[in-house]
């Protein structure tokens, strides 16, 4: 079953969830009211089960996919940021313990804090290099479209002129009014 199909399912679903819907004799949720309809000793008929929802509902992905280089850098900045973390804290434990690998701890926690520091704003440079140079695609007004669009009309204008030239070679420079 697709994802389609799923959604038009979960949507029928829930139209037929509304359309059950709890009677006013009933005060509590435990006590089972007489319905018209209901069978003997008032169970309710097959038709009249109520519908229970799914726990989730799969929804498509809101947004695009980060682009490879974008997402290397961000997996790379988040173990950095990880590592500094943990660093920070054995370094803290061994001060309080008085344990002679404070020191030690305390710089490479600040070499690793600057490390972090790059790491994240790597992640933001690449991003934003990656979006120059690509373009974003969903937006309308994207100017990488539009450079996209000159690009490739110079290229059929060079091909055209190229193919104009190749024809006028085949018929032995007819055409042409001086011969160079």
């Amino acid at each position: 079953m697709g994802t389609v199909e799923r959604n038009e399912a979960a949507t029928a679903g829930d139209a037929a969830h509304l359309t059950v819907r709890q009677s006013p004799e009933a005060l509590d949720h435990d006590i089972p009211a007489q319905r018209a309809g209901t069978g003997p000793a008032g169970r309710v008929t097959a038709e009249e089960q109520p519908y229970y929802r799914p726990l989730w509902v799969e929804e498509s992905a809101p947004r695009r996919r980060m682009p490879d280089p974008v997402r290397t850098a961000a997996v790379r900045a988040v173990l950095i940021i990880a590592v500094t973390l943990m660093q920070a804290m054995v370094a803290f434990l061994c001060t309080l313990a008085g344990s002679w690998l404070a020191f030690p701890m305390v710089l490479s926690s600040v070499a690793s804090t600057v490390a972090a520091t790059w790491a994240a704003l790597d992640v933001w440079v690449t991003r934003q290099v990656w979006n120059q140079r690509n373009g974003v695609v969903s937006v309308p007004s994207s100017t990488a479209r539009a450079l996209r669009r000159e690009r490739r009309k110079t290229r059929r204008q060079a091909r055209a002129a190229q193919r104009a030239q190749a024809r006028i070679r085949r018929r032995g420079g007819a055409g042409q009014l001086s011969h160079p």
